[in-house]
């Protein structure tokens, strides 16, 4: 029996109508637009604005728009993973819901979360359910509803995340195509750095922590660029040393789009050429678990069969990864 990869197949993607732009952002905080592009590449962001919609809103129309492409049939889902750092609710499962509203009725399905690098992780968990070989369809679903957790009087955080969703579907490969290799990390010492103080087990929600602020993102901006500039080059670079590749055969760099000057130190460090690096932050922001898939759909035309492609990211905890997958399919 041929060896068994796990091959992205399909692609799908969901951004909300309205833009919040840098121009507006001048009017509500005290920043400009020439300081937001310079420190973070950022010109707009998307908002999910209609009251009781959520992360699964996003996560459905992304999934939706991938089934409506390929005439994909939900019930042949096997296992729906959802990446996010915003679920609707605690306890119940977005993901879940998620499968059921999309008519993928015999999968199960279940949440995922390492910050801005669910997707990644979740990247290498259906990986190994393809590889396993008892599962054939593995739908694996980015999303987040950022400006439910965003202070928008915040300086360091507003300007930088919008909401967005993105879907791919892993399915076996025998032509060697598809995940190839990843190296994973975390380390506790971020906990401090990036987080949301209150709604968890050790400060429940009350009065107090709603009267101070304490639900939206806490970001030491300086000290997490610091460690992401160093973390995803690091591995990127390391999982090109051990797979054989240099800036030359490597196709193409799907990074986080955080902030570009991130992205920029990661692909310095790879001898990776301008146009080999795939940027859409400018359009976005940062939707954390959205960012990696809404790449892959704003640039698939481009994806030819065969190509080496670097994914790399990083988040909150920390976390942070890189993995070399061959792309399984020209766009028709």
């Amino acid at each position: 029996m041929s060896t068994i990869t796990a091959a992205i197949t399909a692609v799908g993607a969901y951004v909300p109508d309205f833009v919040l732009s840098n121009q507006v952002l001048e009017t509500m905080i005290d920043t400009t637009d020439e300081w937001i592009t310079t420190r973070t590449g950022i010109k707009e962001r998307r908002i999910l604005k209609e009251k009781g919609k959520g992360t699964s809103f996003l996560a459905i129309k992304a999934a939706q728009n991938l089934i409506e492409k390929t005439g994909l049939d939900p019930k042949t889902i096997d296992l729906v993973i959802m990446a996010t750092a915003t679920p609707d609710m605690p306890v119940a499962s977005t993901g879940v819901f998620v499968a059921t509203q999309i008519g993928a009725t015999n999968a199960f399905a279940f949440d995922l979360q390492a910050a801005c690098s669910s997707f990644l992780y979740g990247m290498s968990t259906a990986s190994a359910y393809i590889q396993s070989g008892k599962y054939k369809k593995v739908l694996l679903i980015g999303a987040d509803k950022m400006s439910s957790i965003i202070d928008y009087t915040d300086r360091a955080t507003c300007i930088i995340f919008g909401d967005g969703g993105g879907a791919v579907l892993f399915e076996p490969n025998y032509e060697g195509l598809g995940v190839q290799d990843e190296i994973l990390r975390s380390d506790g010492i971020g906990r401090e750095y990036l987080k949301i103080d209150a709604g968890g087990s050790i400060l429940p929600a009350s009065k107090e922590t709603v009267e101070n602020g304490l639900h939206t993102v806490f970001q030491d901006g300086k000290t997490v660029f610091k460690y992401a500039v160093s973390g995803m080059a690091d591995v990127s670079e390391k999982i090109m040393e051990r797979n054989g590749l240099t800036g030359e055969s490597v196709d193409w760099l799907l990074a986080h789009q955080a902030n570009k000057r991130i992205i920029d130190a990661t692909a310095q460090r790879m001898n990776l050429e301008d146009d080999k690096v795939l940027i859409n932050i400018h359009r976005y922001g940062n939707t954390t678990s959205a960012t990696l898939p809404l790449l892959m759909h704003d640039f698939e035309k481009q994806l030819k069969k065969g190509d080496n492609l670097i994914f790399a990211a990083f988040g909150g905890g920390f976390t942070w990864g890189s993995i070399y997958l061959k792309w399984a399919y020209d766009t028709k």
